[in-house]
């Protein structure tokens, strides 16, 4: 009997509290707090999902209330959507009764997917509002989405329904070759600046043929994408010089995710990769970053790969990473890279002039310039280093130690560093004596700060406090540094000439 009387006693206070809740919420009057006033979701591309944006939404009074109608301004037809403390309501467009506790707040997730068409400019604002209650008690918050025409190109469906993919070695991978003749996009080999392309998957050069990049074309690659240039087919990147801080005649390679978090995010994408036997490419004023590895170059057949006045940035492992490649470079600066920012490996004959290679990852175990002339597992294990020269150029990062050289016996193993700043803690090794050495070493500076302007954002003018100032060979000149602006004698270390820092 008493147990009886307790189950009741229970279901009776359950059920006083839970009308008693529904009894003391009242309706909303038009004073709930924003986390913001306007959700600015970030440059998307046509067609494509944006990343999604959190607004908190408060109950600052000490009543429960009860929020009549959450709606956007569009309605059932607005290009948004939204979740409202994990409900999807009616479409994702509209939630009726939302109960705020007092004191007590609630998130909204929202997300877009716009679709251009053939009317609007390349470039166009999409915007809604989110309401809150209606009458005299409406609130609202802006929302506002720039959306910019793009070109998709990715995998195809075959005939018997799978995915296209590409074959590599004994696996197949995620990807399709680019087509000059594909009935939708035309020629596929040419990147215009018309309007930016994106990439799911990699995109493959077919054998014998040349993917060209115009001067200001821009590439955004999803995650697990990139390119491949494949035997006896080429990649011309023809970017130029800018005037502006817009890049507006570089070419651009990038993942796909445009929002400012994510400007200095490694590993967004796969790598551009120019596999054994691609011949004939070229790459200059070229900007690439936040990647798994910038350019991968491996096996050239015999012709070297000039590279010119190129930024890399932000990868996950090796800004360029060089397998028994030739490479003759100029003007190139590469930062934060988890392993090398710059690695010649295996062999190989490379150059460089003017140069900035740094490192400011935050690992102890990163470089800046890696050379090796042997590959673990490989057969064969070791293959000729021909050259390895560095002509005025820094080698410098946020570790005691920037430079490595991975020297095995049975090949051959040739370097030189010409007028560069160093650092290095590796000067007991007989294969680092900077001082004494001619044959490998002239003209160090040795362990001193550049005095970069803020590597912490890639930039790497100088002025002439640095110790790089001045301290160049002539005889290795690059006339114009990679801004275009005219060397001075003699000249600096580096990509920059330098110049006096803005205050």
């Amino acid at each position: 009997m008493q147990r009886i009387t307790l189950l009741f006693l229970i279901g009776l206070t359950l059920l006083f509290c839970s009308c008693r809740s529904d009894f003391e919420t009242v309706a909303s009057n038009g004073e709930l707090g924003f986390s913001t006033d306007t959700v600015y979701l970030d440059t998307i591309f046509t067609n494509l999902s944006s990343s999604t944006y959190a607004l908190k939404v408060y109950n600052h009074s000490k009543n429960d209330i009860n929020i009549p109608v959450i709606k956007f301004a569009k309605g059932l037809n607005s290009k948004y959507r939204m979740s409202v403390d994990g409900s999807q309501g009616n479409q994702g467009k509209l939630f009726e009764n939302v109960t705020l506790l007092a004191k007590d707040s609630l998130y909204i997730f929202i997300e877009t997917t716009v679709k251009s068409d053939n009317s609007t400019p390349t470039e166009f604002l999409y915007t809604d509002q989110i309401e809150f209650d209606s009458g005299a008690n409406l609130q609202k918050v802006e929302l506002v989405t720039l959306v910019q025409d793009a070109i998709l190109l990715y995998p195809n469906r075959n005939a018997d329904g799978t995915t296209e993919t590409l074959p590599i070695g004994n696996e197949k991978i995620y990807g399709f070759y680019l087509d000059k003749n594909d009935p939708i996009h035309g020629n596929e080999l040419l990147f215009t600046n018309k309007k930016p392309y994106v990439i799911y998957g990699y995109a493959a050069v077919p054998e014998g043929e040349t993917v060209t990049f115009e001067p200001g074309a821009r590439v955004y690659f999803h995650a697990n994408s990139g390119f491949i240039v494949s035997k006896n087919s080429s990649i011309h990147i023809n970017g130029t010089k800018s005037t502006t801080d817009k890049l507006e005649n570089e070419v651009i390679f990038s993942g796909n995710r445009q929002q400012p978090d994510f400007n200095y995010v490694p590993g967004q994408w796969g790598t551009v990769w120019l596999q054994k036997g691609s011949t004939n490419s070229t790459i200059q004023n070229l900007t690439l970053k936040n990647a798994t590895v910038g350019l991968l170059i491996e096996d050239n057949d015999g012709k070297a790969t000039p590279i010119k006045n190129t930024q890399i940035y932000n990868c996950t492992h090796f800004g360029i990473q060089a397998k028994n490649a030739m490479i003759e470079a100029e003007n190139i600066v590469i930062n934060y890279a988890g392993e090398a920012s710059l690695a010649c490996t295996y062999g190989g004959n490379y150059k460089f002039s003017h140069s900035t290679f740094n490192n400011n990852w935050s690992s102890p175990e990163q470089l800046a310039v890696y050379i090796s002339n042997y590959l673990d597992g490989a057969t064969p294990e070791t293959k000729d280093l021909t050259a390895a020269t560095f002509n005025n150029c820094i080698i410098y990062g946020s570790y005691s130690n920037e430079m490595l050289l991975g020297k095995k016996s049975g090949a051959a193993f040739v370097y030189q560093f010409n007028n560069c700043l160093i650092k290095s803690n590796k000067t007991n090794n007989s294969d680092y004596q900077f001082d004494t050495d001619p044959v490998h070493y002239n003209g160090i500076v040795l362990n001193k700060d550049p005095k970069f302007f803020n590597p912490n954002i890639n930039n790497f003018n100088i002025d002439n406090t640095s110790p790089a100032f001045a301290k160049g060979n002539s005889a290795y000149l690059i006339p114009l540094d990679i801004l275009g602006i005219t060397r001075t004698l003699p000249p600096d270390l580096g990509a920059y000439q330098s110049k006096p820092f803005p205050k």
